[in-house]
């Protein structure tokens, strides 16, 4: 089994919707923590927080992603999994992305710099030692900043079913563009209560990591948040659910319906 564990989160999280005028979602010391679910194992944790930091003289939102295995997983295939990004405050796209990895023995160390106005990404292999340089497309997004930068685009109030738009991303060495698309709107049960949520499904690439192209769908709160509260994915050996499990530092009121 080959788990993608925090990648596979973040991935899923990087959908996206219709665009408004942005309004902001999140703020420094948000808190996620999601546990998932491979099957009947309680395979890992995961957790995202927001932080303020410099970087280049920038000022920026520093973004922590970390993931672990626990239970009877982490005693035949031990995950732990490290992401950060740095997105500019003044232009919301990301300067620095951040992999490290251990995943069953699979290691990868990656730092990838942007230079937005240049349309470039340094890749610094820390693992191989190398450095390689790749042309990327204009405005492009890291696997966690277009998570947080779509988040102050959504507008929840004039989405429609049948909405989509495409997303330029760069991630391990390769450009990425796919299309999400919004699937209506449901009540969603969550060990909160019951959530207004919104539905989505990405349409990936099949036969690396997922079964197929329809393989992904996810909710997120239809509120001013866009909270994500739940995943589902068919992978190529298995189903794999994330649940979110605790959250703080929210910018906007978590409304629960009340029965």
């Amino acid at each position: 089994m080959k788990n993608k564990c925090l990648f596979i989160l973040i991935f899923l999280l990087s959908f996206s919707q219709v665009f408004s005028q942005e309004k902001e979602a999140f703020k420094t010391g948000e808190w996620f923590k999601f546990r998932i679910h491979y099957g009947w194992f309680n395979a890992s944790f995961a957790t995202l927080e927001v932080k303020d930091d410099v970087f280049n003289n920038q000022a920026v939102h520093h973004v922590v992603g970390k993931g672990k295995s626990t239970g009877l997983l982490h005693l035949f295939f031990e995950v732990d999994d490290n992401y950060q990004t740095y997105i500019a405050k003044d232009s919301s796209l990301p300067l620095r992305f951040v992999r490290d990895i251990n995943e069953g023995g699979h290691t990868k160390n990656k730092v990838i710099d942007f230079n937005q106005s240049k349309n470039l990404a340094k890749v610094h292999d820390k693992k191989h030692n190398t450095v390689k340089n790749f042309t990327v497309r204009k405005n492009v997004h890291d696997m966690l900043s277009v998570f947080y930068y779509l988040r102050n685009k959504i507008d929840e109030n004039s989405i429609e079913k049948g909405d989509e738009i495409l997303v330029d991303l760069f991630f391990d060495e390769e450009n990425y563009q796919f299309k999400t698309v919004f699937l209506g709107r449901e009540i969603l049960k969550t060990k909160f209560g019951k959530v207004a949520s919104l539905k989505f499904r990405p349409y990936v690439q099949a036969g690396r990591v997922f079964e197929e192209e329809e393989s992904l769908t996810f909710w997120v709160s239809d509120d001013a948040n866009k909270i994500p509260l739940k995943v589902e994915a068919d992978l190529a050996v298995g189903s794999l659910e994330a649940d979110l499990d605790a959250f703080k530092g929210l910018k906007h009121p978590f409304k629960i319906i009340m029965d």
